[in-house]
């Protein structure tokens, strides 16, 4: 899952920690992370009867990472063995900060009750966080003292994030970091992604493949295509509306592509539907962290879904041509007298490569319908003009 994100030809520098040695071949030493034995924590007290003594290992290796002496470092990145990392994303967003300084970077988990089990201020170390490297240094000088501090801790990053409230170092929250603590499909979660970069998705092995009818894998290779393509825009919302046709469209590029009879609001299509289940396996709202609305209950609304199958750049224009597909499902009798958007087959969505995105204040793209016909509606994605807006108007 590594080489998804992992990019040895620009020399990305990265450590891959293992408590035990294992065999590997000399052709992927050469396409993966370095690996290292992490040291030997059988001297600290651990007492948490639900978690792992693993968990010391795993919260020292941003210390025994710095200890390798690596050269002109501004920060320390920490994620899990099934973390994908959007590293261009990650790169945007660590720019924004000053490296000299003190900063401990990441995100909150999607549930409720796992933050209040935890902590709201603590970055879990599934979706990752960075460390600036003076803060690394800080540290590395207190950390081995502040474990035996907090032998009933569960796992590494409560542990880490102990340790940064000994320092004094608060969390600085980016919520493209992903935790994905729910169950089931994160449709509804990457449908309405919040307006900021996507900088990794976690829990891979727990939730369902991203696209229908691929492995897991197989799904992430696919999304790896327009990540490369443009990173920036990735699973960025847009949306716009068919007036002729009494359509709502919301475009997540480089992902999906829902219509829905009628005009809904922005306020309510930017807000992620439960597709998914909270992480302790109940469809109880109140058990997220954010905003959810539940999937459509009117059959009139279930949205229609077009999946991204293939995406390239139009050399002549400077923009990107993604194409998504319908995903054939049941769709109850509808006696609503508008069009029927079963009969559109495919999406094509013309965007300009805008690798300056997140320089600017955030702000969701607009969209317009080009054409529909031919079963084929074609879209066209763009940074917002002066005055222009997702427009209802009388719905």
């Amino acid at each position: 899952m590594e080489l998804i994100w992992w990019r040895p030809e620009l020399e990305m520098r990265g450590v891959v920690w293992l408590d035990n040695r294992v065999e590997s071949l000399e052709s992927e030493k050469m396409m993966l992370p370095e690996v290292r034995i992490s040291g030997d924590t059988s001297k600290f007290a651990y007492k948490n009867r639900k978690g792992r003594r693993a968990a010391i290992r795993i919260s020292r290796v941003v210390s025994e990472t710095l200890r390798l002496g690596m050269e002109n470092v501004r920060w320390f990145v920490m994620g899990d063995d099934d973390t994908v990392f959007v590293t261009d994303n990650l790169v945007r967003v660590l720019n924004k900060y000053d490296h000299n300084q003190f900063y401990y970077i990441g995100s909150s988990s999607e549930s409720h009750l796992q933050n209040l089990r935890f902590s709201y201020g603590m970055a879990y170390g599934g979706g990752g966080f960075a460390i600036s490297y003076p803060l690394a240094k800080a540290l590395e000088k207190i950390q081995d003292q502040c474990i035996q501090n907090y032998p009933e801790l569960y796992g590494s990053d409560d542990r880490m994030h102990a340790c940064m409230s000994e320092l004094g170092v608060p969390l600085t929250k980016e919520v493209g970091f992903h935790q994905y603590d729910v169950y089931g499909s994160i449709f509804g979660l990457l449908a309405a992604h919040p307006i900021a970069p996507l900088v990794s998705l976690h829990h891979l092995d727990v939730i369902e493949p991203i696209f229908p009818k691929m492995t897991r894998v197989e799904a992430l290779q696919q999304l790896a295509i327009p990540m490369k393509l443009d990173s920036a825009g990735l699973i960025q919302q847009s949306i716009c509306y068919d007036r002729e046709n009494k359509l709502t469209v919301s475009v997540s590029w480089g992902f999906a592509v829902q219509l829905f009879r009628g005009i809904l609001s922005p306020r309510e299509i930017e807000m992620p539907s439960r597709t998914f289940f909270n992480w302790d396996r109940k469809s109880d709202y109140r058990g997220y962290s954010f905003n959810t609305r539940p999937v459509m209950r009117n059959p009139c609304q279930k949205p229609f879904i077009f999946y991204l199958t293939r995406s390239g750049i139009v050399v002549s224009s400077n923009q990107t041509l993604s194409q998504y597909k319908i995903h054939h499902d049941s769709h109850p009798d509808c006696e609503w007298e508008m069009a029927d958007p079963a009969k559109i087959d495919m999406v094509e969505v013309y965007k300009k490569l805008d690798p300056h995105l997140w320089d600017k204040s955030p702000r969701r793209n607009c969209c317009r319908i080009l054409n529909s016909a031919n079963k084929k509606m074609v879209i066209d994605v763009h940074v917002c003009s002066e005055g222009e807006m997702s427009y209802i108007g009388n719905r």
